[in-house]
């Protein structure tokens, strides 16, 4: 019954964790949808295509998809012959390649965004291809304007992040994975005739397109190799695509066995209270002498030792039951951040590319592009800070000094500090003050507060900010002081809930104290807050003091 309820809790948060990485393969193959259909109509390809000299155009593209990011950019001719492209200088040019073959070129020519993923013909890297038709202005069709993307970072963010996942198409063919023995394997045979199929468009070139060694089970678990796994699916894909999620289940198995223990140590519990209320109503019928009134105090003692390991458990239970709610909220959380990231995705990337498409048609920006493509930032932006509730980052802990991370926050705050003239002093000691952290997590504490201290005195006449480190005991130490509003009467806990902030609506999404306190947390660290007077507040971040080893600075 408990390993039911905590394997449902696991499944909960993975189910989380596969709704952030099925949207971003979804944002990943959506972000350059509306681009062939913008490079198409673009007048160098649409006079290339007629016949024009390549030499311009070629490095058009070339510098086009440098910018965007992308693989290549390249034109083909009615007959499936590459005329101009992004790489023409490269050793590995697609120029004078025939794609005639390849099913997006013959989706293009039928007037349709043809899209397929594939190993490179030419290159021999995989990629995702997609392609549409290019016209002139009276309708005729001159030829077809192909990208290919390069989508090997998810997997990258796979295999960093620890996890067991892998992309498989609607045949079954696996085509990227967080292990790379399961790349390219298949997870049931495929007929004769779709073999041929994939032969003749040379989707997996030297593949020989083998089993995986995988099975389903029962209760959504699954074997692959020689270990088993919760196992979860995302099919909401393009192509009929699938995305696997492997999650274990010790967690879940671990926690099963304490709620046990706890249950047998309290059935226990109360079997010797029930003995010992026995045993004092037989001794009080039979004796009253001394001995027994002695011996009665020793089972008051023992009882009341009883009882307080009773209590004891119970603490720890109501501890754990916490510690899971925290848990449900977060996976929650990480959905949500999922179906932000997954809504906003695909319209942020398209403002993305028509922005580009207007830079690249108009010769340049203007002030409208460039207020819009700010406002694309903030958006983007917003997603990253969401997108942190459902990060499992593993970098190694590092030796730091907590000196440098000030610096480094106030270097990345020097606008905001300039934009409201705010007063700015350092007390810091002279000799470095050593911590062991992820350095860039670090820095992030340290940026948030400072902005938090900034918006917070921005409207007194000056701002002014102190911030002040150093050692004491075992512990190092920074704080921020600001002279603005303080905290009033809210809690720490209260701000370091997700969304929770002081600031009027539209100031922030009240994501960074929780993000701080989270990532401090990580570090074994404790984040306090108070309110000074006359005015303003004092957040105060210790960490465990680390010595720098000899030769370090």
């Amino acid at each position: 019954m408990s390993y039911s309820y905590f394997q449902s809790e696991e499944l909960t948060k993975a189910q989380g964790r596969l709704s952030l990485y099925q949207s971003s393969v979804s944002g990943e193959l959506e972000r350059f949808s509306h681009l062939t259909y913008v490079l198409a109509r673009d007048p160098f390809v649409i006079e290339t295509a007629k016949g024009r000299g390549t030499d311009q155009l070629n490095a058009r593209i070339r510098d086009f998809a440098a910018r965007a990011g992308l693989d290549a950019i390249y034109l083909i001719d009615l007959d499936g012959l590459t005329i101009a492209a992004s790489n023409a200088q490269d050793t590995s040019s697609f120029i004078g390649q025939n794609y005639a073959f390849r099913p997006y070129f013959q989706d293009a020519l039928s007037g349709k965004q043809g899209r397929f993923y594939a190993i490179g013909a030419t290159t021999g890297l995989p990629g995702y291809f997609m392609a549409d038709a290019v016209y002139d202005t009276t309708g005729e069709m001159l030829g077809v304007l192909a990208i290919k993307i390069n989508i090997s970072g998810l997997e990258d963010n796979w295999v960093s992040s620890g996890e067991r996942v892998f992309l498989a198409n609607k045949d079954g063919v696996v085509l990227l994975a967080s292990d790379p023995s399961w790349r390219y394997r298949v997870l049931s045979p495929l007929t004769a005739e779709r073999r041929q199929e994939i032969v003749e468009a040379r989707q997996f070139s030297g593949q020989d397109l083998a089993p995986l060694d995988w099975s389903l089970l029962a209760d959504q678990r699954a074997r692959i190799g020689s270990s088993e796994h919760l196992h979860l699916v995302a099919d909401d894909l393009p192509h009929g695509w699938q995305l696997h999620f492997f999650a274990s289940d010790d967690q879940a198995r671990t926690r099963a066995w304490l709620v046990t223990a706890i249950a047998m140590i309290l059935a226990a519990v109360a079997l010797i209270l029930f003995q010992i209320q026995r045993a004092r109503r037989v001794d009080a019928e039979l004796r009253r002498s001394e001995r027994e009134e002695a011996e009665l105090r020793q089972a008051n003692e023992r009882l009341a030792t009883e009882i307080t390991e009773r209590l004891t458990a119970e603490r720890r239970l109501k501890r754990t039951q916490n510690e899971l709610e925290s848990a449900s909220r977060l996976a929650a959380l990480g959905r949500l951040a999922a179906s932000v990231s997954h809504e906003l995705g695909q319209p942020i990337a398209a403002m993305r590319n028509h922005l580009v498409a207007a830079e690249i048609g108009g010769g340049g920006g203007n002030k409208l592009t460039a207020d819009i493509g700010g406002l694309v930032d903030r958006m983007e932006g917003i997603t990253r800070q969401l997108k942190f509730f459902a990060s499992s980052d593993a970098e190694a802990f590092k030796e730091l000094d907590l000196r440098e991370a000030i610096q480094m926050s106030l270097e990345l705050v020097a606008p905001n500090v300039q934009q409201i003239g705010a007063e700015v002093a350092l007390d810091l000691p002279p000799q470095p003050v050593p911590i062991r952290g992820i350095r860039l997590r670090v820095e992030q504490v340290m940026t948030n507060l400072v902005r938090n201290a900034l918006d917070a005195s921005e409207d007194r006449t000056p701002p002014r900010l102190i911030m002040r480190a150093g050692i004491t005991g075992a512990d190092a130490w920074v704080e921020i002081e600001d002279n603005g509003h303080g905290i009033g009467s809210a809690t720490l806990e209260d701000l370091k809930e997700p969304f929770v902030t002081t600031r009027e609506s539209g100031r922030g999404m009240g994501l960074g104290l929780a993000i701080s306190a989270s990532i401090v947390k990580d570090h074994d660290g404790e984040m306090t807050a108070r309110n000074v007077d006359p005015e303003g507040a004092v957040f105060r971040v210790t960490f465990p003091h680390a010595a720098f080893e000899e030769g370090q600075v």
